[in-house]
């Protein structure tokens, strides 16, 4: 098993974080975020664990991901790619969010964007 390697991108209100797991059995733990989103799975195989449940998808394939659920992703193959997008946000309109355990250590978010106070 390897590190799962993202790479994040913002454009005005929109946040992506690609995922790319090198081997079967990669994971992206366990985390929950504060909004809805929707991860875009574009090869491969991905086990998505959330509410005590496996579900299984093969791309291409659309997951969605309620806020506040905690959620796991599991490689099924090797070189499975998937996408985490939403936007930044709240749904009223106002400010730009993000769950700050979502942004890897050295990755600087969009500009203009403040980050949640999380427990």
């Amino acid at each position: 098993m390897s590190d799962v390697i993202p790479y994040i991108s913002c454009v005005k209100n929109l946040f992506v974080k690609q995922m790319i797991f090198r081997k079967a059995g990669d994971k992206e733990y366990g985390h929950a975020h504060v909004h809805d989103h929707l991860t875009l799975l574009t090869k491969g195989r991905l086990r998505v664990t959330a509410l005590g449940k496996d579900t299984d998808f093969t791309a291409p394939a659309h997951i969605y991901i309620k806020a506040d659920v905690i959620h796991e992703l599991t490689a099924l193959e090797d070189d499975t790619i998937a996408h985490c997008i939403h936007a930044l946000r709240n749904e009223d309109g106002s400010g730009d969010i993000i769950d700050p355990d979502s942004i890897p250590n050295g990755i600087e978010a969009c500009e203009s964007l403040t980050r949640l106070e999380t427990n």
